[in-house]
């Protein structure tokens, strides 16, 4: 049979495979004697190859520029002994160590459906409070990641590096970086998921712009990347389906913030779309999930040190989100100061942000050698207009009108602007960026599931005044920018309670609080 293989392989008949996969009644393993050139992993669901040879943990294939399939790896019974999922429970619950076939079968068993979903649940909520170690850690995210199909881009000559952030109020940084990343010779496959409830995603920005498509085939998305350079697309369910599983599980169960699923989560599904390397922004504060900044430092150092192990090159800076991110939240609003921004103008906060993030990724990318080299590509970038000419580029090939990036008035605005007045006079001490993006959804600038409601891309903030800011009584600490006088009613007792003012002007906190490589 391995001959039969073998031979099907080197003439590439991949018909030959199909032939042979009929042959098999049942799972089947590679000898772990055979060279890990040589060896082929076969699907049990599709006749076709993984395309991605780094990831295959007992072998891999030539390079074959196929969009790969489903893989499937079961475990085989003369070595390995099923436990019940009750004692995997117990074993987790009690602080215990799983093997990487224990890791495995979990995961094979929950795409199966054969564990229940309330001992799915149990196992999601013991791993939340007895934790992982670094080891299983990686193998859950190599399971995971191959659990749904690894994308190939060794056919792109080009470094492959995306950019991750575990989400804040205000970040239009991906909408900056990404294209900043292609004018300097990065290739960028992102892929969006979900985000907090009150958060306005990257695409929602996005689809601000008429005739914008977020929604790719893989094949699609590998030929823009091949073409274009960089694509900003919907999370496909074919990447890391078990993680897709456990997710919305974990919205169920509130297990959210665990580490160990976090990094699991992002780095199944980021490496799955075949990124070299990843820069990751984790955010910490009152607009963040993360609300413990130490938490956030172990985050970072779990998603780094699990990136590694799987060989992918990861660095991680830790920023602070306890006010927005930039001078403005709301979809169109967003969008227009990425513009600026691409122009090498906006804000100082997302100017900061956005000239290390950049540098972070030319450096891991190996198109800049040096701090120096790389923070001057970053700017260079940012000032002659190339980077504006990519975003350009990318929302052409997904079907967006160009113009509109050419001339940012064309976006919807508001019928109404109205200011939020400052109560009294003093310094702005303390802002709840989550407060703000709530009252900002209040407005409709996010969509309500439940009610199935557009996105108002008109609507949303401005001018917002920043911690250590000082203000007179009835300055605008914000201006307002609505279409509905009921919606505005709600939305302002959010505004309200934002924000605190204090005789003595604070000391502003650091945007970067730390970097992790």
């Amino acid at each position: 049979m391995i001959e039969e293989l073998r031979l099907a392989l080197s003439k590439k008949d991949f018909g030959g495979l199909r032939g042979v996969k009929k042959q098999l009644s049942c799972r089947m393993e590679f000898p772990a004697t055979m060279a890990p050139s040589a060896v082929i992993l076969v699907s049990t669901k599709l006749a076709k190859p993984i395309a991605s040879a780094s990831f295959a943990p007992h072998g891999a294939l030539p390079q074959i520029h196929t969009v790969p399939s489903m893989r499937k790896r079961p475990i085989p019974s003369r070595r390995f002994i099923k436990p019940s999922f009750t004692s995997l429970i117990e074993k987790k619950r009690d602080g215990q160590e799983f093997t990487q076939e224990e890791i495995r079968y979990i995961i094979d068993s929950t795409l199966d459906g054969e564990m229940p979903q309330h001992q799915q649940a149990a196992l999601l909520m013991a791993i939340f409070f007895a934790n992982m170690s670094a080891q299983e850690t990686a193998i859950l995210t190599e399971e995971m990641m191959l659990s749904g199909e690894v994308i190939d881009l060794s056919h792109i000559s080009k470094p492959k590096i995306d950019k991750y952030s575990t989400g804040g109020v205000g970040d239009k940084t991906a909408l900056v970086l990404a294209p900043l990343a292609m004018a300097s010779g990065v290739v960028v496959p992102m892929m969006c998921g979900v985000e907090q409830e009150f958060v306005i995603t990257t695409l929602e920005k996005l689809s601000a712009v008429p005739g914008f498509k977020s929604h790719m085939s893989i094949q699609h998305f590998v030929d823009q990347l091949a073409r274009v350079g960089g694509a900003i697309a919907e999370q496909s369910p074919e990447l890391a389906p078990a993680d897709k599983i456990f997710y919305d599980l974990r919205l169920e169960t509130g297990t959210i913030p665990s580490l160990p699923l976090i990094t699991g989560s992002v780095l199944s599904k980021k490496l799955a779309e075949g990124a070299e390397g990843l820069v990751i922004d984790v955010k910490w504060g009152n607009g963040s999930f993360i609300k413990d900044l130490e938490q956030a430092k172990q985050l970072a150092r779990s998603m780094t040190r699990v990136g590694r192990s799987m060989k992918r090159r990861c660095v991680a800076l830790v920023t602070d989100m306890n006010q927005p991110l930039g001078d403005t939240v709301g979809a169109a609003l967003e969008i227009k100061e990425a513009i600026a921004l691409l122009k090498g103008e906006g804000p100082e906060d997302m100017k900061e942000l956005v000239l290390k993030l950049g540098m972070e990724i030319v450096r891991l990318a190996g198109v800049a050698g040096s701090t120096l080299s790389a923070k001057q590509t970053v700017q260079r970038h940012l000032t002659d207009g190339s980077a504006l000419e990519k975003f350009k580029d990318m929302i052409k090939a997904q079907g967006g009108d160009v113009s509109y990036i050419d001339h940012p008035e064309k976006f919807p605005t508001a019928k109404h602007i109205r200011k939020l007045p400052a109560p009294k006079r003093g310094y702005v001490h303390t802002i709840n960026a989550a407060m703000i993006a709530k009252g900002v959804s209040l407005l409709g600038a996010g969509k309500d599931p439940a009610h199935h409601n557009k996105i108002d891309y008109a609507v949303g903030v401005s001018e917002i005044k920043k911690v250590g800011t000082q203000v007179k009584q009835g300055e605008p600490l914000m201006m307002i920018h609505y279409n509905d006088e009921a919606k505005l009613e709600q939305a302002l007792n959010y505004f309200k309670d934002a924000y605190r003012l204090a005789p003595k002007r604070p000391i502003p906190p650091p945007l970067v609080v730390e970097r992790v490589a």
